[in-house]
């Protein structure tokens, strides 16, 4: 029997790793600047999908807007939502608050955030190229 795997703070870490099958990190973003809701959304995300995974945020504090498909989600503090995979999908903190939110997700996305995080060239083929090496794809 294998021992459990307990992460103490959550905030900034990643419990779950390649050998699991699912991984959940929690995340944050400061907010949007100020005056800028009625701009284009400023991304935590590009628009992108995966092949052969499942993705899902719970919001902890804030608020996410996440693109799936041709809807848009609005999920407050207390709210999940899921991305089936195969369906294009973006994410955005709308308001100048900070949001934070668990991110749950599978190992292969997770290796996909980590080299997206590592690489230094951002050009757009090399970030599609980047994708297509986890079975995703940059739209």
């Amino acid at each position: 029997m294998n021992s459990p795997t307990r992460v103490q703070l959550l905030a900034g870490q990643t419990l779950g790793s390649a050998e699991n099958s699912f991984v959940i990190a929690e995340w944050s973003d400061p907010g949007a600047p100020s005056g800028s809701e009625a701009s284009p959304p400023r991304w935590i995300a590009p628009l992108h999908l995966h092949r052969n995974d499942d993705e899902g945020w719970y919001v902890l504090e804030g608020k996410l807007c996440v693109k799936v498909g041709d809807d848009t989600v609005e999920v407050a503090a207390g709210a999940a939502v899921l991305v089936p995979r195969g369906t294009p999908h973006t994410y955005w903190n709308p308001d100048p608050a900070p949001v934070r939110y668990l991110l749950i997700m599978t190992p292969r996305i997770h290796q996909l955030i980590q080299a997206i995080h590592a690489t230094q060239d951002r050009t757009p083929d090399a970030m599609r190229a980047l994708f297509e090496t986890y079975d995703s794809q940059l739209l």
